[in-house]
């Protein structure tokens, strides 16, 4: 027997939580420089409790061959990639008008 979702009650093969918990979110992207000159682009608006960050994390980290990290419900990756970030958000599955680059 498979497992059931805490949430909606469905088996999770069925369970549509994290598709709809993505439509909700307004994300932001942002680049702010760190020590020494050196560019880091700050994704902030992911709700924490809804969103599993560190899979989120993972999964940009991988996609833009960088490093990063997650702190205080917001995602920071190592180096300049606001341009990268809005294409790879949407094919995660975040939509488009959700996501604004600053």
């Amino acid at each position: 027997m498979s497992e059931i979702c805490p949430v909606c009650g469905l088996p999770k093969e069925l369970c549509q939580c994290s598709a709809v918990a993505r439509e909700k979110q307004k994300i932001v992207v942002k680049m702010e420089k760190r020590r020494f000159g050196k560019p880091t682009t700050i994704i902030k608006g992911l709700d924490a409790t809804e969103i599993d960050l560190k899979k989120t994390a993972k999964q940009l980290k991988e996609k833009l061959a960088c490093g990063g990290t997650v702190k205080d419900s917001t995602i920071e990756l190592q180096g300049d990639h606001r341009q990268k970030l809005k294409d790879v958000l949407i094919k995660i599955g975040f939509p488009a008008d959700s996501i604004e680059i600053r």
